[in-house]
């Protein structure tokens, strides 16, 4: 039958213990063009992730030592590989905790060859959404962060020199292009100099003190 092609450069990670699977389902994924590292244990996992972090990860739910479950705890609070769960018939829990722990996808043993292909190319589509909003957020909370520092370095200019909020934004505007940096990396440094400043001055306080 005809297979979806992808990415060559597209890796995934299957970890699973029964090896016959693990050969079904790299075998189907490599002929559909994908990068394919196979893992017959979380340890196992956890290496080949070391080595080269997948674009998608497919756990076993149910392992021996460390499960699929535990392993996607541990990729979550330490790595930004996105995954799919996989488990067998019956297990009526199994969907809602793949759910919970943030799973991408879902596929069910016996594995459907027709919906194998499918439900990793909406597995992926998912991972790529999340990854565009952890970049966005990231490039938010910069951009705020930067706003708040050159907001607390106008206000310090403007209690310095006892000038208005426009005039001490412009000079330090100005301060930054004459020496091509970025005005928050010049109201960084300001602030940090003022920082010390402060920590001087306590210092001689105390010191005239005794």
């Amino acid at each position: 039958m005809p297979l979806t092609s992808a990415n060559p450069k597209r890796l995934i990670l299957i970890v699973d213990d029964d090896p016959l699977l693990l050969d079904f389902l790299g075998e189907v994924l490599g002929h559909a063009g994908y990068d394919v590292a196979k893992a017959s244990s979380a340890e196992q996992a956890l290496q080949a992730i070391a080595q080269r972090e997948p674009d998608l990860a497919l756990l076993d739910i149910h392992m021996p030592g460390m499960n699929g479950l535990e392993l996607a705890k541990q990729l979550h609070a330490t790595s930004s590989v996105p995954f799919m769960f996989l488990s067998g018939r019956g297990d009526a829990d199994a969907g809602k905790q793949a759910a919970s722990y943030g799973a991408v996808g879902f596929l069910v043993k016996p594995v459907d060859e027709k919906q194998l292909m499918p439900a990793f190319a909406a597995g992926l589509a998912r991972a790529d959404e999340i990854r565009q909003l952890r970049r966005t957020e990231l490039n938010l909370n910069a951009a705020l962060a930067a706003g708040r520092e050159t907001s607390l370095a106008v206000g310090l200019l403007m209690c310095k020199f006892q000038t208005d909020r426009n005039t001490a934004f412009e000079v330090l505007r100005d301060h930054a292009r004459s020496n091509r940096r970025k005005v928050n990396e010049v109201a960084d440094q300001l602030l940090a100099a003022e920082e010390t400043l402060n920590s001087l001055h306590a210092a001689f306080n105390s010191r005239l003190k005794k």
